[in-house]
């Protein structure tokens, strides 16, 4: 009965996010190799720097999970409503 909307990014958005990620990343990574410190402290901040990369596709993964699922309990709340709703006949007379 009612038209699902679809909440899509455009392309631009996709590569400007795509592009802010790698540039981002790959200052940072440039950042730590040029440091004036020693290698166990540049293997450190590495490593950091990649779990805070994996934490946060982790992070927006969930949320992309936790947004979903609630999505899909709103279309079976609706389809439940919508079956009441054509089952409904407000002319029907019971008991009688």
């Amino acid at each position: 009965m009612s038209a699902s909307m679809k909440n899509g990014t455009t392309a631009a958005y996709h590569v400007q996010a795509v592009l802010s990620f790698a540039l981002s990343g790959t200052a940072l990574a440039a950042g730590i190799a040029c440091l004036p410190v020693g290698g166990w402290t540049r293997a450190f901040l590495g490593i950091g720097l990649l779990y805070t990369v994996t934490s946060a596709f982790t992070l927006a993964k969930v949320i992309r999970d936790r947004q979903e699922s609630n999505e899909m309990v709103s279309r079976v709340d609706q389809a439940r409503l919508e079956k009441l709703l054509a089952e409904h006949d407000p002319f029907k007379v019971e008991g009688v």
